[in-house]
């Protein structure tokens, strides 16, 4: 049987995430390098997560940060290197936006470098209003944690 016709099973059970595997693949992206594995461990605590798995192995991961009424953003949208090109970003990404927590809320955003067409097809817009800010501080190396 062929990626594409395996079934990704989605999940919202945060017992069943491997925390360190997702952790470690999330600092080799552009937008997870310098993030230690307690850090990823608190932002996941405190946030909606969905992950993907293929017969039972976790495969994918993505989360959403929320005040459960008014906005969420989407983040972290990461599919195992193996398993990419097979539409399991996308899957997550549907899922999460379909939760009955993410589903009911007016606004819901997010940052990409590069996936840009792919948000755009659940509806996502390119943002230059001029009123989107954001601060931005450097998060502790690895290193002043020891």
């Amino acid at each position: 049987m062929s990626l594409k016709e395996e079934r990704l099973e989605i999940s919202f059970d945060p017992a069943r995430i491997d925390i360190a595997e997702t952790s470690r693949l999330m600092r080799e992206t552009y937008w997870g390098a310098g993030r230690t594995l307690e850090l990823d461990r608190v932002a996941f605590e405190n946030s909606l997560c969905v992950a993907g798995y293929l017969n039972g192995k976790q495969v994918a991961f993505g989360r959403a940060i929320t005040d459960h009424a008014l906005f969420a953003h989407i983040s972290d949208i990461l599919v195992w290197p193996e398993h990419r090109g097979h539409g399991f970003g996308v899957a997550l990404v549907e899922a999460l936006l379909n939760h009955p927590t993410i589903a009911k809320v007016p606004s819901v955003s997010l940052n990409t470098a590069d996936a840009h067409s792919l948000y755009e097809k659940f509806g996502f817009k390119r943002v230059a209003d001029g009123m989107h800010m954001k601060r931005m501080r450097q998060l502790p190396s690895a290193q002043s944690q020891g």
